[in-house]
């Protein structure tokens, strides 16, 4: 290798870091009033830029703030809309089955044959489906003896005992089911007073 080659080579220097070429007089009074900030120097129209790029910015934050707040209550109302939608087909379906809990609560409670192996096995069925009931989240609604509520409870006889207080519910004729805090099937009851 030669002298030549040994000689470091010159850095050179990226035009953001290059110094600034003086202007002439002429070019300063086209450009208009400059604005000192801290050193830096900016014309009028970099300063209009700068502020219409500023708003533009603060609108594309709002409208992402609000496009943001729309999603998040689009996706709580089709979370809403999904559980209602499996909330009611499973009242659908267990209203359906409601027939069965009838005719089962008939045989279970007809007179007769207590010994009777087909009798105690209609009886053991029946608790199996009322367990199962119960495992879905459906209850039963207390009626006999309790005030009469519309809400729950449809009056279908109406008498006056002495033995019953005012609005209370004498006889269930159906039995009435809730699922959580929503009514399936009303009871079906007389009320007395």
């Amino acid at each position: 290798m030669t002298e030549e080659n040994k000689q470091p080579l010159e850095e050179e220097i990226p035009e953001t870091e290059a110094a600034p070429q003086p202007e002439e007089p002429a070019e300063k009074a086209a450009k208009g009033k400059k604005k000192k900030e801290k050193g830096i120097t900016f014309t009028r129209e970099q300063v209009e830029q700068m502020e219409l790029a500023v708003k533009q910015l603060e609108a594309t934050k709002d409208q992402f703030a609000r496009l943001a707040a729309e999603y998040d209550n689009y996706r709580k109302r089709t979370a809403k809309e999904k559980e209602t939608l499996y909330q009611d087909a499973k009242a659908d379906t267990i209203k359906e089955f409601l027939a069965v809990y009838d005719n089962l609560e008939r045989a279970a409670g007809a007179p007769g044959g207590e010994d009777d192996p087909h009798k105690k096995g209609l009886e053991m069925i029946f608790a199996q489906y009322k367990e199962l009931l119960k495992k879905l989240g459906v209850t039963e609604i207390e009626a006999k003896g309790q005030p009469f509520d519309p809400e729950r409870h449809e009056a279908v006889m109406h008498i006056d005992d002495e033995n019953f207080g005012e609005n209370e519910i004498a006889q269930v004729f159906q039995a009435g089911f809730v699922l959580g805090d929503r009514v399936i099937r009303h009871a079906v009851v007389q009320v007395a007073n």
